[in-house]
This record gives C-alpha cells, sequence and structure tokens, in this order.
C-alpha cells in the first residue's frame, strides 16, 4: 500500500461510517488488502488497478459510498477515525513479518476483494 496520509485515513473513516459497527473491522480490513493488491499491481504494471485505484488507501475507500466527513465532536466519527489509525498500526506491524495481527471475522463471499490477474488481496484476517 502506498505511503497513509491525512486524506487516506479521513476517506478511510468516511466510508466505515456507512458500515454498521460490528462490521467496520472487516471491511477495514478489505479497504487495506484491496490498497495493497493495487499497490502491488501498480508497481508490477506501471499503472493503476482497474478495480482497486492505484494503491492508496483513499482510492480504495472511495470505491465505496461514504458520508461527509463530520466535525470531530461526532463520536461515531472520532470511533471510526481511531479504527483506522490503530489498524495501520497493527497492519504495519505484522505487514513486515508476514503475520495477521488482528483476527476479524471473515466476510461473506459477496463481499470479498475479486482477484483480477494474478493478483489476489491475502484473505480476510
Amino acid at each position: 500500500m502506498l505511503v497513509v496520509m491525512h486524506g487516506d485515513v479521513v476517506a478511510a473513516a468516511s466510508a466505515l461510517l456507512r458500515v454498521a459497527a460490528p462490521a467496520r473491522p472487516a471491511f477495514l480490513d478489505r479497504l487495506i488488502h484491496e490498497a495493497d493488491a493495487a499497490d502491488r499491481f501498480r508497481r508490477e504494471t506501471g499503472r493503476g488497478h482497474p478495480v482497486w485505484g492505484n494503491g492508496s488507501l483513499m482510492a480504495a475507500a472511495r470505491r465505496h459510498p461514504a458520508r461527509r466527513e463530520p466535525a470531530l465532536d461526532n463520536n461515531d466519527y472520532c470511533a471510526c477515525l481511531a479504527l483506522v489509525l490503530e489498524t495501520l498500526v497493527e497492519w504495519r506491524a505484522g505487514a513486515g513479518a508476514g503475520i495477521k495481527p488482528r483476527q476479524s471475522p471473515a466476510l461473506p463471499p459477496s463481499q470479498r476483494p475479486r482477484p483480477i490477474g494474478n493478483y489476489t488481496p491475502p484473505a480476510s484476517r
């Protein structure tokens, strides 16, 4: 996945607001895996992934409906921001060692990322 910037975190948190709270960790894992797969595709081919974008978390998040960014006095939005940041820390810690640090419920088959060519994101954590 490309380097994560402030806009990536905001885009992911805004997309998470449209998802029921219990399903947010699995949905966020999906976004991160899609961004990572798109980045690998971009590095290999020199162009953006046709579905998941350029490898940024923002591009992966913007594929999904999102709410307009609320103010930071919105507790639900703050929880989404915190989830994004905590998950990124865990993912980065585990990515270097090839481990999956957090267990999330598996996504149903209809919500799993679709493989494109040889670029399939890792199975849901």
